[in-house]
């Protein structure tokens, strides 16, 4: 394609090979990409060829200030891009998966995107086993709130200010609860597109961002049982794990891996309390999966 002949604009939605794109007038079209390329997520800027009013085709994205993404031995999953923050939701029925969360917390550290931990259905009777749960996220300084969505959910506006906010969280959280008491209309709005543009086959299982104000965007994002972070080196997870940050490269060995070897600064570090055993553990499990093929003899 011709540079001149190309527009650029917003990804608004993704589902499969296809993206939503929005103008700067507005205007969405329902865009596909060049050959098999599907290296695009939702909030990139990207370059486009516009064939009519309601569609297009997408040469190149834009330079991505931060990508947040998962993948596992074969394959990655891009989710959002150019955000700054992740709203990690997990609630207090059904019960959540602290492994999830970890590697939720890890990917956005590597990615440098804040995160804030929400804890939603705080009204409930279980309410404090899950604040008991998180805590520790909140004493090695992750911002986290409480609240009900079904209830009220101001408490959470002041923190999406400013911000390209990306709800991450397992299925049955209450992420679309907390979308549609943010924006009423968002349902109705995803709807009408959808119809508009022959797209609602596609809306099961998609990811879609949407405008709070001039300056706050926020993207949901379907429900994950399981968040990999194949794509962290061993290097890369232990430093995404914050609470370790001021023990790395105090080991005896400079190519500590922190699994058994001998005067290893975090196995020091656990022994006198300053790391917590879950989190530790959590670290050996990831790092093991990520060594599995070196570590064949």
């Amino acid at each position: 394609m011709s540079s001149e002949a190309l527009s650029t604009g917003l990804i608004v939605a993704s589902y499969g090979r296809r993206f939503l794109v929005e103008a700067a007038d507005g205007r969405v079209r329902d865009c596909v990409t060049r050959g098999k390329r599907n290296d695009y997520a939702c909030g990139d800027r990207v370059a486009y060829l516009a064939q009519d009013d309601t569609q297009g085709v997408i040469d190149h994205h834009l330079p991505r200030n931060t990508l947040l993404y998962r993948s596992d031995v074969w394959k990655q999953k891009l989710i959002a891009a150019n955000v700054t923050q992740m709203i990690m939701v997990v609630a207090s029925e059904p019960s959540f998966d602290l492994n999830v969360v970890d590697c939720c917390l890890a990917a956005a550290s590597h990615a440098n995107i804040h995160v804030l931990i929400v804890l939603n259905k705080a009204d409930l009777a279980t309410a404090p086993v899950a604040q008991q749960s998180l805590q520790f996220y909140a004493n090695i300084g992750y911002a986290h709130i409480q609240l009900s969505a079904k209830n009220d959910i101001d408490i959470l506006r002041p923190y999406l200010q400013g911000h390209r906010s990306v709800l991450v969280g397992e299925s049955g959280m209450g992420k679309s609860t907390i979308l549609n008491k943010l924006l009423p209309a968002a349902g109705a709005h995803t709807q009408s597109i959808s119809l508009a543009l022959g797209t609602g086959k596609h809306t099961t299982s998609n990811t879609r961002l949407h405008h709070l104000d001039a300056d706050s965007e926020i993207i949901d994002t379907p429900g994950v049982q399981a968040f990999g972070i194949h794509h962290l080196e061993v290097a890369d997870l232990a430093a995404a794990f914050i609470e370790f940050r001021p023990y790395l490269g105090l080991c005896h060995f400079r190519d500590c891996r922190h699994l058994s070897e001998p005067n290893c600064a975090l196995i020091v570090a656990h022994a006198a309390g300053h790391i917590e055993t879950r989190r530790l553990e959590s670290y050996r499990h990831l790092a093991t999966l990520r060594l599995r093929p070196t570590l064949r003899r």
